[in-house]
Parts: structure tokens; C-alpha cells; sequence
């Protein structure tokens, strides 16, 4: 079995908002003490739609990257790269294109949806319709097992499975594979053989998924085994083809409840956000000026903090307590919305302070980002040699 990884990366927006800092960045610090996980910029995937503007994309990449470090993310636990660094995305990119159905991209959901809605651009290229395929390869070159998704992007991995589950069909096919599987289950000896058959035939002949998870911690145990044996064990158990690209598996996280200024989901396209590492003053100003109720009129007036935009954001930052005051002061015209905001700007800023402090080295020492990054990108292309070994032996390229 191929080593348990988690794979999650984003596009170049340049320096990051708050909805991102509680819908994935809080996600990814968990995971990585978790998995070993991969982590990366999305630099081509900018291209798909910003191909005739890319100036921006080296100088969002560095904003960004501070701002995962600065969020927790450690690169001494998870691995941080950037796409364009790792080629061979590129060239798995392109041998899996050779045989991906062209329905197979025009059905993706949001391919449509985001012809519709980016008019202003000329969006009829072949890189846009490719980039699921481009975000399979992301996935299949490292083989990962977990990659953390929201509802909306079970779809695009459900098309990385197919894309896998294709190629190691066409590809799998060993020749005397059979014969060498059967030699393999004698090498596990004659009690561990005895159960692989057992657990092999259970889920072959009655379906059961437990007997397959079960085979597979055997062979996860069975430490003497050479790898292209169990390799082969592996996809013995649900066939007779070799396992070469993983079908990966969804963690799916809770889609981002993260409220802007303005009450909507917080988004760049609403201008509605506070960047992590935005000012104190700046941040004042911003929830200083937040639309409120418009029942209250007057600090005198009663007002309903659940049509209030800013009680959303006093569930995130302000204490239990803090809310109670709030909806019982609001409600019985006790204090005036400034009031009502300060403890919610005084949630921000403590929030944001450490935050500010991690980030301050990496403002002051660029080179400490680039050589993350650099070390990060020669970590993830060993990992992506290694599977592109594995896919030009099978498709006859070596």
C-alpha cells in the first residue's frame, strides 16, 4: 500500500481573508498533525483563467504562502510547494489526457457555471476544459489517499477516481500477472496466505468492503514483502490488474459560514473581507461601518441582533457572555451599535495577534519563503518522480 497522504491546494488570490483562515487554513493545521500532508500553490490552475493577465501570479504566490505560515501551517510537519515547480504534474497531465473521455470534462458542474459567470473573459480555450483533468494529475501524482473537499467539489473528485480507476484498467494489465500474484500469497507464508485467500474470496464472491480493509492492513503488515509484490496484492484483491494511480478518498469539510462586512458569505468578489494580516486601524474602520439592524434608527430604538449583520461575526469572535449582552442590550435599546461593536473588533485584533508575529520574519526576510518553498517543491517532485516512473514503465515509455 502507498504511504497515507493528504493532498489540498489553492490558487494565488494574493494575501488572505478570514473566511479563508476559518473554512481551510484552521482545517489544513489539523490535518497536518494528522497525515503527512501535501500543500500547494495552484499557480497553472491561475492561468486557466487569468492567462492573458499573469503578472500577479509570483507576487500573490509569496502573500499567500505567507499566509498559510503565519496561519500554523509548519513546514517541518506538512510539505509546501508550488505546481509549476514539480513538472511532471504537467507531463501526468498530458498522458492521461490520451485517454480521458471529452464528456468526462464538459459534464463537470462548475465548468458551465463558470463560463456563465466570467463573460467578461474568453474562457473557449482548451485549458480551461482541461483544468479538472490538471487537478486529477494534482491529486494522482502522489498518490494521495484523503483530500479535504467541500460539497461542491465531490464532483471533481469523483472524475479524479474514474481518471484512476481508467488508467489502471488500460494499464494494470501485467502480463503473467496472475501467476505472479499467486507467488506473491506464497511468499506471505502459509498462515498470513491463508488469510489474504480467505479475505480476497469474501470480498470478490459477497461484497464485503470490511474483508477488503481487512487484506489491506495484512499487507500494510506484512513488512518483508518486496514493494512490487504487494503492489501486486493489492490490486490482486480486487482484480487482476496491478495498482499504479490511488483513487482517492473525500474529507469533507463544512462549507465556510464565514459572514463579510456586508452579511453574505465573506468574499473578494463581494468586497466584503479583512485580510489576515490587514491593520488594526484599517479593521476598526471597517466594523466601525458595518451596516446594523435598520430598525434601529436611533440608539433608543429596539433593535433584533439576528437581523443585525454583525451578531454573525459576534458568534464567531465574542465570548458566550459577551453574546447574552449583546442580544439583551440590543434587544432593549440598552447601548448604541458602536458600543455593540468594540468587543467584536477587540475579538479581531486578539485573533489576528499572533498571527501578525509569525508573519513578521517571513516580511522581513523574503528568502525565508522561497526557501521553504524550494524545499518544499524538491520534496513533492522525488514523490511525483516516483509515480511517473511507475506510469512511463506501464505505458510503455520507458
Amino acid at each position: 500500500m502507498f504511504p497515507e497522504r493528504v493532498l489540498s491546494g489553492m490558487r494565488p488570490t494574493g494575501a488572505l481573508h478570514l473566511g479563508h483562515y476559518h473554512g481551510v487554513l484552521k482545517n489544513w493545521i489539523q490535518l497536518q498533525n494528522e497525515y503527512p500532508c501535501l500543500f500547494f500553490v495552484a499557480d497553472w490552475h491561475a492561468l486557466t483563467t487569468h492567462y492573458d493577465d499573469p503578472s500577479v501570479i509570483e507576487k500573490n504566490t509569496h502573500e499567500m504562502v505567507i499566509d498559510w505560515l503565519a496561519a500554523g501551517i509548519d513546514p517541518t510537519q506538512a510539505t509546501l510547494f508550488v505546481q509549476s515547480k514539480v513538472v511532471e504534474h504537467a507531463e501526468l497531465f498530458l498522458l492521461l489526457a490520451m485517454s480521458t473521455p471529452l464528456g468526462w470534462l464538459e459534464r463537470v458542474p462548475t465548468y458551465k457555471e463558470q463560463i456563465e459567470k466570467l463573460k467578461e473573459k474568453d474562457l473557449s480555450t482548451y485549458g480551461f476544459l482541461g483544468y479538472p483533468l490538471l487537478q486529477a494529475a494534482d491529486i494522482l501524482i502522489y498518490r494521495a489517499q484523503h483530500v479535504p473537499v467541500g460539497e461542491d467539489q465531490v464532483p471533481h473528485l469523483e472524475m479524479t477516481r474514474e481518471v484512476a480507476r481508467r488508467f489502471n484498467y488500460l494499464y494494470g494489465r501485467e502480463i503473467g500477472f496472475e501467476e505472479k500474484a499467486l507467488e506473491a500469497v506464497k511468499k506471505l507464508g502459509s498462515k498470513m496466505a491463508r488469510q489474504y485467500t480467505d479475505l480476497r474470496n469474501r470480498y470478490q464472491e459477497q461484497g464485503e468492503d470490511e474483508a477488503l480493509e481487512q487484506a489491506r492492513a495484512l499487507l500494510d503488515d506484512a513488512k518483508s514483502l518486496a514493494m512490487a509484490d504487494k503492489e501486486r496484492l493489492f490490486g490482486f484483491l480486487e482484480g487482476s490488474r496491478k495498482l499504479i494511480l490511488v483513487e482517492p478518498q473525500a474529507l469533507l469539510t463544512k462549507e465556510s459560514k464565514m459572514p463579510g462586512l456586508d452579511g453574505q458569505k465573506m468574499s473578494k468578489s463581494y468586497g466584503n473581507t479583512i485580510a489576515m494580516r490587514e491593520d488594526a486601524a484599517a479593521i476598526t474602520k471597517k466594523v466601525r461601518t458595518m451596516p446594523t439592524d435598520p430598525a434601529r434608527v436611533r440608539k433608543t430604538d429596539a433593535g433584533e441582533p439576528s437581523k443585525c449583520p454583525v451578531w454573525p461575526l459576534h458568534q464567531i469572535y465574542s465570548s458566550d457572555a459577551t453574546c447574552l449582552w449583546v442580544q439583551d442590550a440590543c434587544r432593549g435599546a440598552k447601548i448604541g451599535c458602536l458600543e455593540c461593536k468594540q468587543p467584536l473588533i477587540d475579538g479581531i485584533l486578539h485573533e489576528q495577534q499572533p498571527i501578525l508575529e509569525r508573519a513578521q520574519q517571513y516580511m522581513d526576510d523574503p528568502t525565508l519563503v522561497r526557501n521553504i518553498i524550494a524545499d518544499g517543491s524538491d520534496k513533492a517532485r522525488k514523490m511525483a518522480q516516483e509515480t511517473m516512473r511507475d506510469v512511463r514503465e506501464v505505458m510503455g515509455l520507458l
